[in-house]
């Protein structure tokens, strides 16, 4: 193994740094999107980059953005990055890894005195998590000019919209259109991530190569019965909405593990009751659901199934029910071209990367729809995320970041790599 060249000891100090705004016990993190807390990680991390020298701004979207221009500041972007909001029982990794390893390896470019061809961009963008709102991606669908309609009226649970909650964060949703980019002027796009799952563990790997993204389908779910008292209504005649809810969590999860070692995973995440009182029969239970695959025609013959069944619940039970969609992407391959570049790079290293599928969704697959994109993985003891026992070792995140390193220099001084796609753009 050859010896790392980035500062280990100062990159696991920034993340340990970070992760006391917004600390959630000992070791957990609770930045929702456009809170307080998260303006204050802003701040922080742009000051990080300043002293870094790079020219830094925050959209309107309430993205972070700092910029290297390089050797010629007309050439198209090698854009890197993450996140670094967080779930609201989170941990001190997720997405801050992939923005303040970046950070590091930009760091170390300019100690050791070199200087991109190109611009790169390093980006934290604005709530990847969708954990406030019920829609993640914001800030990166943002810049691509990929927001649905709707999405600024959309409310978290105390009732303050997204509008009210960009404006309270500084941002002015009405100067949107002046945060959007050309999307031909992206070249390719970078990011390093901790694995959250078991797989690197498994193999006895510290790093992995991403070959792509699971295709995530986010549903919203509303059954309506019939209120009634607990005690007097005969259990024939009831219109008991969670019966029927639980019916369907039961059926996407046994449709989710059907297929033996396939890398489906159904979940709902997210329920509410109403009355929500002991002696009441439930009259609305509202969920979420959450159904990936790598196979994007498994996913949706399970859909399918799943909507046969819904109707057969509703008419058992006397229920109504509403299905709303948050969120519909196909799976996103990684560039092949990158891949290569990381593979030589794990090789120079001493390296032997698996290479593996992601399952969660990651700001790299709104940004696979305009540019190539590659994606590093970091070991996550037991799998764990979106869970303040979520940890990956000092080590493990050096090795990564190093990796990423290395690949973002080949990338950004060898022009005939810089993965220029000329390829028809396509829609989010």
């Amino acid at each position: 193994m050859k010896a790392l060249t980035i500062n280990a000891e100062r990159l696991n100090t920034r993340i340990f740094e970070l992760s006391k705004i917004g600390k959630l016990g000992s070791t957990g993190v609770s930045r929702l999107a456009h809170s307080p807390e998260d303006k204050e990680a802003v701040l922080k991390v742009k000051s990080w980059m300043e002293e870094v020298g790079l020219e830094t701004r925050i959209d309107n979207f309430g993205n972070l953005i700092g910029r290297w221009n390089g050797e010629c500041s007309d050439e198209k972007i090698l854009m890197v990055g993450s996140h670094i909001d967080s779930q609201p029982y989170g941990g001190r990794y997720d997405g801050v890894l992939g923005v303040l390893g970046a950070l590091e390896a930009i760091q170390t470019m300019k100690e050791q005195n070199i200087t991109p061809s190109l611009p790169i961009e390093l980006v934290a963008f604005s709530d990847e998590e969708g954990s406030r709102f019920n829609k993640g991606l914001f800030g990166v669908r943002g810049i691509l000019g990929k927001l649905e309609e709707g999405e600024l009226d959309r409310k978290d649970k105390n009732g303050m919209t997204r509008r009210e909650s960009l404006i309270e964060f500084g941002c002015d949703p009405n100067g949107f259109l002046d945060s959007e980019y050309d999307p031909t002027t992206i070249a390719a796009f970078l990011e390093l991530h901790i694995e959250q799952g078991p797989v690197l563990e498994a193999q006895g790997e510290a790093v992995g190569i991403v070959t792509g993204i699971s295709g995530p389908l986010w549903q919203t779910v509303e059954f309506t019965g019939l209120a009634g008292h607990a005690g007097s209504v005969p259990m024939p005649m009831r219109q008991d909405a969670l019966v029927g809810a639980a019916k369907i969590i039961i059926k996407l999860n046994e449709l989710a593990a059907k297929v033996p070692g396939a890398p489906t995973v159904g979940t709902i995440g997210s329920l509410e009751v109403f009355p929500d009182s002991r002696n009441i029969i439930p009259e609305k239970v509202r969920f979420t659901m959450d159904l990936r695959d790598i196979d994007e025609r498994r996913r949706d013959e399970i859909e399918k199934e799943l909507l046969i069944e819904f109707e057969k619940v509703a008419e058992t039970h006397g229920l109504t029910y509403t299905i709303s969609e948050d969120t519909r992407n196909e799976p996103r391959f990684c560039s092949e071209k990158i891949k290569n570049v990381m593979r030589i790079e794990s090789k120079n290293m001493g390296l032997n990367p698996p290479e593996l599928m992601s399952g969660p969704f990651h700001d790299s697959l709104a940004m696979s729809y305009v540019c190539d994109y590659g994606m590093i993985f970091v070991r996550s003891k037991d799998g764990i995320s979106h869970n303040p026992k979520e940890y990956s070792s000092p080590e493990d995140i050096s090795l990564g970041t190093e990796l990423f390193y290395r690949t973002m220099v080949n990338m950004a001084t060898e022009k005939d790599i810089v993965l220029i796609s000329n390829r028809i753009q396509e829609t989010v």
